[in-house]
C-alpha cells in the first residue's frame, strides 16, 4: 500500500516533464525504386507507379500531348483538302464528259436501225420480175421486127407489136399496182437509197461540227466495249469530222447504232456517278465541288 502513491507521484511527474520537439521534413518520395535510400521510400515509389498505372495517366508531359493534338488535327485538314480537290477534279470531268456527249440522247433508234429496209429475198423477187418483163418485151418485139423483113406473116408480127406495147404499159408503175401490190427492183432500190439517205443526215446532225462518237470514246471507263476494235475505223472518221459521208451502206449505218447504244449505256453510269459525287459533295460541305443550278433568266 505505502508503495503505490510513490510510483503514481513518479508516473505524474515524468508525464509532465515530456516535452514536444519539432522534428524534420518528410523524405521526398524518389522518382524510380532504384534510388530509394531506404525500403520505406522504396515502397512509396512502388506504390505511386501502381497508382499511375491504374488511373491510366501517361508519364509524357502535357506539352507532348497537345503538340500532338496539333499535329494529327493539321494532317486531318491536309486529308480533307487533298479529298476535296480530287473530288473537284473528278466532278469537272465527269461535267465535261456529258457536256461533250450529250447528243447521244437525241439519236433516233428507228431512223438508224432501217426496220422497213428490203432485205435481198425481196430485191431478188423483184430482180426476177423485172428480168421476165424485159425478156418478154423483147420476144414481143422480135415478133414485130420479123415481120416487117416478112420471116414472120403479118398477123403474128401484129400480134407482136400488140403484144409489145401491152408489155411496155404493164411496165408504168400506176398501172402495174392495178394488177400486184409487190414492188418492183427500181421501187426497193429508191426506197432503199431514201433511207440510207435520211439515216445519214441523222449520223450528220448527231456529229455536228465537232463530231460526237470520238469524244464519246472517252467514257470506255464506264463502258469497255467502247474500246472494241471493230469502232476503231469510225472513230478516226468521227475525230476527222467526215464520218457522214462514209456511211454508205447499212453496214455501217448499223456499226454506228451500235457505237450510239453503248455510249448512251456508259451516259447513264456518267450521269449517276456525277450525281452521287455532287450529293457526297453536299453532304461533306464542299461548296466548290457541288453543283449550282443555273438561275433562269
Amino acid at each position: 500500500m505505502a508503495e503505490n502513491p510513490v510510483a503514481e507521484n513518479s508516473e505524474q511527474r515524468g508525464a509532465s516533464g515530456a516535452v514536444l520537439r519539432p522534428g524534420r521534413a518528410a523524405d521526398p518520395v524518389p522518382a524510380s525504386p532504384d534510388s530509394a535510400i531506404n525500403a520505406a521510400q522504396r515502397t512509396a515509389a512502388l506504390q505511386q507507379e501502381d497508382d499511375s498505372a491504374q488511373s491510366g495517366e501517361s508519364p509524357e508531359p502535357q506539352g507532348n500531348n497537345e503538340a500532338s493534338g496539333e499535329e494529327s488535327t493539321a494532317t486531318g485538314q491536309e486529308i480533307s483538302e487533298s479529298g476535296q480537290v480530287q473530288a473537284e477534279s473528278r466532278q469537272r470531268k465527269l461535267r465535261l464528259l456529258l457536256r461533250q456527249c450529250d447528243r447521244v440522247l437525241l439519236m433516233d433508234f428507228n431512223l438508224l436501225a432501217m426496220p422497213d429496209w428490203p432485205d435481198n429475198y425481196q430485191v431478188a423477187a423483184a430482180r426476177r420480175s423485172r428480168d421476165l418483163w424485159v425478156f418478154s418485151a423483147l420476144v414481143a418485139a422480135s415478133f414485130f421486127l420479123s415481120g416487117l423483113t416478112g420471116f414472120v406473116p403479118a398477123w403474128i408480127a401484129g400480134g407482136g407489136f400488140g403484144a409489145f406495147v401491152i408489155i411496155l404499159l404493164l411496165g408504168v408503175p400506176f398501172i402495174r399496182r392495178i394488177y400486184t401490190s409487190s414492188p418492183s427492183h427500181l421501187d426497193l432500190m429508191i426506197r432503199r437509197q431514201r433511207m440510207l439517205r435520211d439515216a445519214r443526215k441523222h449520223v450528220a446532225h448527231l456529229e455536228g461540227d465537232e463530231g460526237l462518237i470520238w469524244q464519246c470514246a472517252r467514257m470506255a471507263e464506264f463502258n469497255p466495249a467502247l474500246r472494241h476494235t471493230r469502232f476503231t475505223e469510225l472513230l478516226r472518221l468521227s475525230e476527222r469530222k467526215v464520218l457522214p459521208r462514209y456511211l454508205t451502206r447499212r453496214d455501217h449505218v448499223r456499226l454506228y447504232l451500235i457505237y450510239l447504244l453503248e455510249a448512251e449505256k456508259a451516259y447513264g453510269k456518267v450521269q449517276a456517278a456525277f450525281f452521287e459525287g455532287n450529293q457526297e459533295a453536299i453532304d461533306r460541305g464542299w461548296r466548290s465541288v457541288a453543283a449550282v443550278p443555273e438561275h433562269q433568266a
